[in-house]
């Protein structure tokens, strides 16, 4: 690695893809085998809340 990158920012693009990320949204790279069986965020998002869902619950003491 370099010590110190110069950025030429005339050459900077606007992220195509922040008009997607809603508020408070993080975005996560999948392995592609992973990503293969998912085809949408919507079913990503549902597979993750059903196993938060069956994870047991932590009490405060």
């Amino acid at each position: 690695m370099r010590r110190e990158y110069q950025f030429d920012y005339r050459k900077a693009r606007p992220n195509r893809f922040a008009s997607l990320m809603k508020g408070g949204a993080v975005a996560v790279v999948l392995d592609p085998d992973v990503a293969s069986v998912f085809h949408s965020p919507e079913s990503v998002n549902s597979l993750l809340r059903s196993v938060i869902n069956a994870l047991p619950k932590h009490s405060k003491a």
